[in-house]
């Protein structure tokens, strides 16, 4: 995902991508909306209670998408950034469209889901 016109979710042959900054150690596990890097790469930004050590948080993370977008955990496979805060993930399968997945990730009209 490179520069802003791509979004934080794009679709690529196999499924969908995803880019995500994550927070861990958090006090709740949640998505807080949606930011922009300095380089202008567009994200979701999420946060987890798991400790970032022995990919407990990048575990926390693919839970908390599967559990937001009832899809199944083994859909969800981290491609890069496993010791970043900046990460991206892949969702597999061609039976969820970019918009949808975006609308199970932020459900409500303004683009918030967990205040």
């Amino acid at each position: 995902m490179t520069g802003q016109q791509d979004g934080w979710v794009r679709s690529v042959p196999g499924g969908l991508s995803l880019c995500v900054r994550l927070t861990p150690k958090s006090s709740r596990d949640g998505f807080d909306g949606v930011g922009h890097g300095a380089d202008g790469r567009i994200f979701v930004k999420a946060r987890v209670r798991a400790a970032p050590e022995k990919g407990k948080a990048n575990k926390a993370l693919i839970a908390l998408l599967a559990k937001r977008t009832g899809l199944a955990a083994t859909r969800i496979t981290l491609t890069s950034g496993a010791t970043s805060r900046l990460k991206t993930l892949l969702v597999q399968g061609d039976d969820l469209s970019a918009i949808d997945l975006a609308a199970r990730v932020f459900p409500s009209p303004d683009g918030t889901c967990d205040r």
